[in-house]
């Protein structure tokens, strides 16, 4: 076929079957480690002869290795296929207002560095936009092994423009267009996620090893989120911006937010709302002066030595929390609901008040149905959740990053050099 020719219909729909039978390959190993293509074929419906071709393209692409000789079916030896999980790298970004922090992690989300930068005002966010920068940039030259960048940000996140439409508090995030600031231009794929759905992804990466059901990751951070996966996919919407909990309305006549709305449950759940009743009430001894996150870990800290003034507090963001439960419960009927970020610091006061609300409120055989926890992933998740969300594209669009390692010497990364 000559350059100037397109590919017919039929070749690019035989592209997208094999990038989809190579994606599935990688998904079967990532799940179940070392497997011989004989047990790969029987679990994925192919033939033999189509995963030999298959496992031969991404052998040869260094996606995977033979490991040698294990038991095969029948008790015969077959040889071993792995992923090679450590020849790749993942940067993970986590925007948070406020909090930035950029992790480098390997394929199997285990944490190799972890960097949180200097907090973010509103007026800071040009130099924190820079010092991302600058970060990136080191990470990248000293690590080959890196092949994409994730990237979690605060939603409502809007992928056609890539911009938030939304950062209560820090207006000056809506500026930044993330896709032309660090994607185009980058040596390797950068993936930019929302927040909470970017640690849905983590939950399902690291947190659900089976990866069945349905999944809500319920992000209580210095924002609210949901992040929802429904038969193995994220739930998005049109524009990016579908399970936006956190600008739902639980009070028609409750406190403002910014969004335009009234009585949203950001304003009572999040690490925010949470320090302004912290405060108000005196709490935490000098809690005017900490961040969000530094004021509620102190209150949940008192919490969990029995401090009743701290207890009830945290009793009654659980119950708030409660309410968007029970919105979820109606609305995505998940399977597992995980609560996730700086919130499930609050530990079982937390978690017993959500719980007791969504059986006050929701249809008995729903709410029985629905398992809700607090997650077990480290408070970091939601940067662990960018890189899971690098992750994700890797395993489902494998032949993208063939060949990246060692061969991003020399390649330009941005039109204008940055400070």
């Amino acid at each position: 076929m000559s350059p100037r020719t397109s590919p017919s219909l039929s070749q690019v729909s035989r592209r997208d079957v094999s990038e989809s039978n190579r994606s599935h390959v990688l998904w079967h190993l990532y799940r179940h480690g070392v497997a011989s293509r004989a047990r790969i074929a029987e679990a994925l419906g192919l033939t033999p002869a189509a995963i030999t071709k298959i496992t031969a393209r991404l052998i040869s692409s260094g996606l995977i290795a033979e490991t040698g000789d294990i038991e095969g079916s029948r008790r015969r030896r077959s040889i071993g296929l792995a992923l090679n999980t450590e020849r790749f790298h993942f940067i993970g970004v986590k925007f948070a207002r406020s909090l930035v922090e950029v992790g480098v992690f390997d394929l199997a989300g285990g944490r190799i560095s972890l960097i949180d930068l200097p907090d973010v005002a509103d007026d800071t966010v040009g130099e924190a936009v820079a010092a991302i920068h600058r970060t990136i940039d080191r990470l990248l030259a000293g690590d080959e092994r890196i092949v994409a960048i994730g990237m979690a940000v605060p939603g409502p996140y809007l992928r056609q423009t890539g911009r938030t439409a939304l950062v209560s508090s820090m207006p000056h995030w809506r500026d930044i267009d993330f896709i032309e600031e660090f994607a185009q231009g980058s040596p390797v794929p950068v993936i930019i996620e929302q927040d909470a759905r970017a640690g849905a992804l983590a939950q399902r990466l690291f947190g659900e090893p089976d990866g069945t059901g349905s999944l809500a990751y319920y992000l209580l951070g210095e924002g609210v989120g949901l992040g929802v996966i429904e038969s193995g996919r994220l739930v998005n919407g049109s524009l990016g911006a579908a399970t936006e909990l956190g600008h739902v309305s639980i009070d028609v006549n409750g406190r403002p937010c910014e969004c335009g709305n009234v009585g949203c449950l950001e304003r009572y759940c999040s690490a925010g709302a949470i320090h302004e009743q912290i405060d108000r009430r005196g709490l935490v001894p000098g809690s005017r002066s900490m961040t969000h996150r530094q004021a509620c870990e102190r209150l949940f800290e008192a919490s969990e030595r029995g401090d009743e003034g701290a207890r009830e507090l945290v009793r009654q963001v659980g119950r708030y929390a409660g309410y968007g439960c029970v919105t979820i419960c109606n609305a995505f009927n998940p399977s597992r609901i995980v609560i996730g970020d700086i919130g499930a610091m609050g530990g079982d006061v937390l978690l017993d008040a959500v719980r007791a609300t969504v059986a006050e409120r929701v249809i008995p055989q729903i709410a029985d149905a629905t398992d809700i926890s607090l997650s077990a992933l480290p408070t970091d998740a939601t940067v662990l959740g960018a890189a899971a969300a690098a992750i994700t594209e890797f395993l489902d669009h494998p032949m993208r990053f063939a060949g990246i390692p060692g061969a991003r010497t020399g390649t330009g990364r941005r039109k204008t050099p940055r400070n």
